[in-house]
């Protein structure tokens, strides 16, 4: 593998730095916290670290609305500080992703404040997309977080947002617009940054005259728009010039033109969102895999795995309930009936699982320690989903709550930490060989050894509720002649009979007394 291809087998953790560690005891997770944890990170044994917007906002969207990109939030910490933190992770082997949201700003972001000072009909508006006055919103559209994504202005004028009102979405087919992004991605290159995740990479580009959506089938007017690729190919030079990696978050149903953004003159990979939603059965997640894997081999890009991220619920707990999908936000309300046994074993093996599929893997942060979702008091949510749905939706804060590190608690919190949080501290886990926490760090650390191996082959069961595959490892890798690695996970009722091995690499719980895998249990093993 050449210097600048990590990212094809990297192992990412996803850092939410306002709940990830507090460093100054306000309450709120920062710069100065996460410096402290480097090490944890460096021991848990990912390869690097992706940060959600730290940049200076009003967080009406948690940071999504950004209000300047080349500037830290205090409430974070500083410029300078960031920077170091880039370079204190870079001497522990960590490399370091930063979040980049090019389809909308704040609406505090100085090019909106101006666009609003200068007024119709002004070069400063022709970077958002205002439309004049008239009785209804310009278009039939709605938006991403639900309901209209038009708003009006003291002046009467329409602004576009497929988000929050807070957060106007620029017009990309002004070239002002691409030349600031571009100088925003040299910006962070140059500060030693190895990458970046193109957040709502796919909604960038409108359809010229912002039309009506189709009625006939035809194309989405704000999805998928041809002139993407243009965009994503400068900024392929901009990463290429700084050996950097641009990662974009899409969600396209159509694998054929998911694919056309994995180019190799466009992104080098893209989050897979097929494989988190699918529900805890055998046959779906072959599928997924499939599915994902397929997609990615004709343009040679990585596939990339994940199950859990800040806008989901958590693993466990959507494990561990009849209805798994990873995005049914109407199954997060509150008081729907979960087993959290079963979800900690099922998120176990599923670790197992993910981990060891060709590609990279994305780790939400507190997964490593098997957090289950929280349920927010609704007086205390701020995510702009729960306001937005009426109070329905609890919206995304569940799986926000900041992390447990101590075992005699961790002071204040932006978010109430639900009662008993501490029994999941990493600190209480780090001395508990049974833990989550053990079984990740375990597993990264064995991943090393194969995660550069050959392709998935399928191998052949009996039982049409367990998944069974190899990988060849190439050389020498157990000092032994091993060639293959073994994943098998068991997702029926009946325990069944592990293959022909020469040794057991590691379990997500106990096998049986007569060594056989029982329900929801995953192995690695040596063939």
């Amino acid at each position: 593998m050449s210097r600048t291809e990590w990212w094809r087998s990297a192992a990412i953790y996803q850092v939410y730095v306002r709940s990830f560690a507090d460093g100054n005891g306000d309450g709120t997770g920062d710069l100065a916290g996460v410096r402290a944890r480097l090490p944890y990170l460096a021991e848990l044994g990912v390869d690097a670290l992706w940060f959600t917007p730290w940049y200076l906002s009003p967080l009406a969207d948690g940071g999504y609305d950004v209000a300047d990109y080349r500037a830290i939030d205090p409430a974070f910490g500083t410029l300078a500080e960031a920077e170091k933190l880039l370079a204190e992770a870079r001497e522990l082997g960590l490399r370091t992703i930063v979040d980049i949201v090019p389809n909308h700003v704040s609406d505090q972001h100085p090019w909106f404040k101006a666009a609003l000072a200068a007024g119709p009909g002004s070069p400063e508006q022709e970077l958002f997309h205002f439309r004049p006055p008239s009785p209804g919103p310009p278009n039939d559209w709605t938006g991403e977080f639900g309901g209209v994504p038009w708003s009006r202005t003291e002046g009467g004028q329409w602004y576009l947002h497929l988000f929050t009102p807070e957060q106007p979405d620029l017009n990309w087919a002004h070239p002002a617009v691409r030349e600031e992004h571009e100088d925003v991605l040299r910006f962070w290159f140059e500060r030693g940054a190895a990458g970046v995740r193109i957040d709502s990479a796919a909604l960038l580009a409108k359809a010229e005259g912002l039309p009506d959506m189709p009625r006939d089938g035809g194309p989405h007017p704000f999805h998928d728009q041809p002139d993407l690729h243009d965009i994503y190919r400068s900024w392929r030079r901009v990463a290429d010039a700084h050996d950097a990696v641009l990662i974009g978050e899409i969600w396209l149903p159509d694998a054929e033109r998911f694919a056309r953004y994995l180019r190799p003159d466009e992104l080098h990979t893209a989050f897979n969102f097929d494989f988190l939603a699918r529900p805890w059965d055998a046959a779906e997640l072959r599928a997924s895999i499939d599915l994902t894997l397929a997609a990615h081999a004709p343009v040679g890009a990585p596939a990339t795995w994940v199950l859990a991220n800040h806008d989901v619920t958590r693993t466990v707990t959507r494990y561990g309930r009849a209805e798994d999908t990873g995005f049914a936000f109407e199954r997060k309300r509150y008081g729907v009936p979960t087993d959290l046994a079963l979800g900690t074993r099922r998120a176990r093996a599923a670790a197992l699982l993910t981990l060891a599929l060709p590609g990279s893997v994305y780790l939400y942060q507190g997964e490593e320690l098997g957090l289950p979702e929280a349920e927010v008091p609704p007086e205390r949510v701020q995510d702009p989903m729960h306001a937005r749905s009426g109070g329905v939706d609890p919206g995304r804060d569940g799986c926000r709550v900041p992390l447990p590190w101590r075992t005699d608690g961790d002071g204040p919190s932006w978010l109430p930490r639900p009662e008993g949080w501490e029994r999941y501290a990493a600190e209480r886990q780090a001395s508990d060989p049974d833990s989550m926490l053990a079984l990740y760090r375990t597993a990264l650390r064995l991943r090393r050894t194969f995660r550069e191996a050959g392709p998935l082959r399928w191998l052949r069961t009996d039982a049409p509720d367990v998944l069974a595959f190899a990988r060849g490892v190439p050389g020498d890798a157990y000092g032994d002649g091993t060639r293959d690695v073994l994943c098998v996970v068991n997702l029926g009722a009946a325990d069944v009979m592990l293959p022909a091995h020469s040794g057991l690499l590691l379990a997500s719980g106990p096998l049986t007394p007569v060594g056989t895998l029982p329900q929801d249990t995953a192995v690695w093993l040596r063939a």
